[in-house]
């Protein structure tokens, strides 16, 4: 162990999974490790099970006891986190000494761009963040949560995917390789598709977002029409964040890359590559919160 402790804690956590690192400022990242999904608005006690495992997988990967992990600092970046609602809980089941709650977004945007770095953001997995930052502040779009926004997002797809079989089941739309897939992944049942929507969680209706993105790049026309109508929501929303053609624009998470080929290619003339991921962002943002700290 580094001298120059305090322990650091970094932690992004979303729909699909939670990501843990522990290191110091002198040190930087010593372990990380990763659970399952922590979304703390759909189910919080399985986030902080989830969170809990992740952190002490990754003291156990930095050569730490668990123990020491109660003089640490933490920055917690959850999806679905609501300050006001969360953070007491949080205070109240972890035994970190200091603990900087917020949602997933801020770690997001550090992480790809760097700290203070001015750009645009569309980070979509599970769940979106659409965000533009000049460096200082942070300014969003959407990230409502799956029942009232996330347009787009891998659990966007995947439920637009289940409806569209549903659909072509009923006799509305013809079907195409994509729903037919879909109904198989059901056994060819439309009852099967009601019990599981009846439990579902955003995660799950993700997991049939590869199967979109896949039959969208062999020209599947149901596929083609969901990632065209989530580009357009897209550009909608970097419309309303003050984005212009050739500002720069980074394109990340397990589903956002594979809209390039559906926005306009002027969109695109800026485009760069992450720096790092959210974790990276949420050990950068635990690193300066530990700093400002120890200023007189």
């Amino acid at each position: 162990m580094s001298i120059f402790a305090p322990l650091l804690i970094a932690v992004d956590g979303g729909g699909t999974g939670c990501r843990a690192a522990i290191g110091t400022q002198h040190d930087g990242i010593l372990g990380r490790a990763s659970s399952g999904r922590a979304n703390i608005g759909n189910d919080p006690e399985q986030t902080l099970v989830n969170l809990r495992s992740a952190v002490e997988a990754a003291a156990a990967s930095a050569g730490l006891p668990v123990s020491a992990l109660e003089g640490a600092t933490a920055y917690i970046g959850l999806a679905g986190m609501n300050i006001t609602r969360d953070e007491a809980r949080l205070r109240a089941a972890l035994p970190y000494a200091r603990i900087i709650a917020d949602d997933d977004r801020p770690a997001c945007v550090v992480g790809a761009l760097g700290e203070g770095v001015a750009g645009w953001v569309m980070a979509i997995g599970t769940g979106t963040i659409v965000a533009a930052t000049d460096g200082a502040g942070f300014r969003y779009v959407g990230s409502w949560g799956f029942h009232l926004a996330d347009q787009g997002s891998g659990a966007w797809l995947g439920r637009g995917a289940l409806n569209l079989a549903l659909q072509c089941h009923d006799g509305l739309l013809p079907h195409s390789d994509l729903t037919r897939a879909v109904m198989a992944d059901f056994s060819n049942n439309p009852d099967a598709f009601v019990a599981f929507s009846l439990t579902a969680h955003p995660g799950d209706y993700a997991a049939f977002a590869p199967k979109v993105i896949a039959a969208s790049e062999a020209g599947d026309r149901h596929a083609e029409a969901l990632m065209q109508e989530g580009a357009t929501y897209y550009v909608r929303a970097l419309k309303a964040l003050d984005f212009a053609p050739g500002d720069p624009l980074c394109l990340l998470g397990g589903i956002g890359p594979h809209y390039a080929q559906f926005l306009p290619k002027d969109h695109l003339t800026g485009q760069i590559a992450a720096r790092g991921s959210a974790l990276d962002g949420a050990f950068q943002l635990v690193c300066k919160a530990a700093a400002e700290e120890v200023l007189p």
